[in-house]
């Protein structure tokens, strides 16, 4: 049976009007019982009075009417006034006379047995005789009643009663059902206004005109309540409106990446950073799972982390927040999960902080290469002087004078190797140091030009590279630090001379910049050259591009160092230009500065036109030293 139709699943309404319903019926019952009760008793004590009034009468009536007959005659005299009463009056069953030794004179049991038998009641009163010395009772008369007309008296009084009390219990019913009727009304009308405050339509008024006063006052309570709420809210709105758009002010000029997500892991919120770091829009995350957010691997990167969070006690993670790293195009992102609160402590979801490390996770990469590298290639010369200084220094005196000056040059190369890399540490850690400021004065760039490839001559005679000098006339001196600018060349040179193959031409220039008012200075080499996809990153610090080609050891802080002396110390540019399989130029500009403001500049010159076809370049002059390397100047 469904619950509704059975007590238990009644309303507490419903249960009431029951109730009510039985207890009125059980009082009408009981009140119809007793009315019922009492008038049958009056009824039964009536009916005997009028008994006893009947039986008293026909007492003094036998006394008159036999009181001058004969003895032998009064029983037919009785007889004949007693048939008279009983065929005038149904309700007498019987009458019966007895003299004063209660001997029955007449009874009318025999000839009336029938109607005898229904006799209810029996009343007995005595004959008196008035005699000149008194009264003398000479008999006494029995009545018997058949109760036929109490009966009738009954059955039409509890009729009437039935109904008067059925008519009343209707009327109880009917005032109870209209009255329920108003009053579910009157709470139906409540209850639609809680529905309509409940789904936020504050201000919404119950009319009540009709109604009790008990329901129009909670009527008039309610709409005041009503009217609270639409002011309340209208001022919440505008403070919560107002706070949330702090918050979002906030969160969107928060560097770092925010997502805001409730307790059901649905995205409510998220910052430009985020949405630029997670490469989505708003529709395609807001409200959206965020454990099935997918990496570029198309591995969910948040799931596991997640689970792991709300595995994890919330006084854990308020101590020490879940952290971890997930790629999205190739960018490596710091995620940080923290439990968030309400102002009442209630968890109600959490916060991921998206943090970009791409650069800082490259560059531990890098360091952890730069390590690796240095303490190998410190080791390679230790291990090469050790060796030849330990020959030495125990067969030295079996060793012919050649032989000892071969061992004692490698041992020199090792020294010159090993001081190279020193260097390049020493000076990464000063010119890594914001405070270095050096100190500039106005120098001639092809004294330097100069003095760089005298320091390199006996590396590039090694390996049979001829170097051509190309310098525009007529350049100004330039404002620089002289043993910053010349190490940042020699760097350059010196990687050119590495990677040029044997018997090949390393080309120096130096010429006034195209664009702005620079001094350029480049050098290119025949070597493999460098992809386009690394020519971003050569200039950074521990970057080196290692691959078939490029197998030369080193410790990768030279561009680097050379990126440092020219961008931070002089105000320049480096650059690199390069194609696979044909060569690479590095360079760099400064800015000119003027010996005298009267000085004419000349424009810059394209070298490079010329320089395609060694043929077609005018005025062009070679001089080659006893050294094996050229220097070719270009007049204008």
């Amino acid at each position: 049976m469904d619950n509704k139709f059975t007590f238990k699943g009644m309303t507490a309404q419903r249960k009431l009007i029951l109730q009510g319903f039985v207890l009125s019926t059980i009082l009408l019952l009981f009140i119809a019982g007793l009315a019922v009760f009492n008038i049958q008793q009056n009824l039964n004590n009536g009916y005997k009075n009028f008994g006893q009034i009947l039986s008293k009468t026909l007492a003094i009536e036998s006394v008159e009417i036999t009181k001058d007959i004969p003895e032998s005659a009064k029983a037919e005299t009785l007889r004949a006034h007693s048939d008279s009463i009983l065929r005038s009056n149904e309700d007498i069953a019987f009458i019966e006379f007895r003299d004063v030794n209660s001997k029955i004179i007449y009874s009318s049991r025999d000839s009336y047995y029938n109607q005898a038998q229904n006799a209810l009641i029996s009343v007995s009163s005595p004959m008196i005789a008035k005699t000149p010395a008194g009264s003398t009772v000479v008999g006494s008369v029995m009545v018997g009643l058949s109760g036929t007309i109490i009966d009738k008296i009954s059955t039409t009084t509890r009729a009437s009663l039935i109904f008067a009390f059925l008519v009343a219990w209707l009327a109880v019913i009917a005032i109870v059902f209209m009255d329920t009727i108003l009053i579910t009304r009157e709470l139906k009308q409540l209850h639609e206004g809680v529905q309509k405050i409940s789904s936020g339509e504050f201000g919404y008024n119950i009319d009540c005109k009709d109604s009790s006063r008990e329901i129009q006052e909670l009527c008039d309570a309610f709409n005041r309540m009503s009217n609270r709420l639409s002011k309340y809210n209208e001022q919440t709105m505008e403070s919560i409106t107002l706070e949330r758009n702090k918050l979002e002010a906030v969160l969107m000029s928060i560097a770092n990446g925010v997502v805001v997500c409730d307790n059901y892991d649905n995205v409510v919120l998220i910052n430009e950073q985020g949405k630029k770091l997670l490469e989505v829009e708003d529709e395609d995350i807001i409200n959206t799972k965020i454990n099935q957010f997918c990496d570029t691997n198309g591995e969910l990167c948040f799931k596991e982390k997640i689970e792991l969070f709300k595995d994890t006690p919330l006084e854990e993670m308020e101590k020490a927040p879940l952290t971890f790293n997930i790629e999205v195009a190739k960018n490596v992102i710091k995620s940080v999960i923290s439990p968030m609160f309400s102002r009442s402590g209630d968890y109600v979801g959490y916060i991921i902080v998206l943090i970009d490390v791409t650069k800082e996770v490259e560059m531990e990469q890098l360091r952890g290469n730069f390590i690796s590298n240095v303490s190998h290639e410190l080791r390679t010369p230790v291990t090469v002087l050790r060796s030849y200084i330990d020959t030495l220094y125990n067969y030295g005196n079996d060793f012919d004078f050649n032989t000892q000056k071969e061992f004692i040059g490698v041992m020199n190369q090792e020294i010159i190797r090993l001081n190279t890399m020193v260097n390049d540490i020493l000076d990464f850690s000063r010119y890594e140091s914001q405070n270095l400021k050096p100190q500039m004065k106005e120098e001639n760039i092809v004294d330097i030009i100069n003095d760089c490839i005298e320091q390199v001559k006996v590396l590039a005679e090694e390996h049979h590279l001829v170097f051509s000098v190309m310098i525009e006339p007529d350049l100004p001196l330039v404002m620089l630090n002289r043993e910053s600018i010349t190490r940042a060349l020699t760097n350059i040179i010196s990687n050119a001379i590495k990677y040029s193959p044997d018997g090949k031409r390393i080309k120096i220039r130096a010429e006034r910049s195209r664009v702005g008012d620079y001094l350029e200075v480049s050098v290119e080499d025949q070597g493999p050259g460098i992809a386009e996809e690394y020519q971003k990153k050569v200039f950074d610090r521990f970057f080196r591009v290692e691959n078939d080609t490029h197998t030369v050891k080193g410790t990768g802080l030279g561009l680097h160092l050379v990126k440092i002396a020219i961008e931070k110390h002089h105000n320049g540019q480096v650059f690199v230009q390069s194609k696979l399989g044909e060569g690479a130029t590095f360079g760099f500009r400064i800015p000119f500065v003027q010996k005298n403001e009267e000085d004419e500049y000349i424009s810059g010159v394209d070298v490079r036109e010329h320089d395609s076809n060694k043929d077609e370049m005018p005025q062009q002059s070679s001089m080659e030293n006893n050294n094996g390397w050229e220097i070719t100047l270009e007049k204008h």
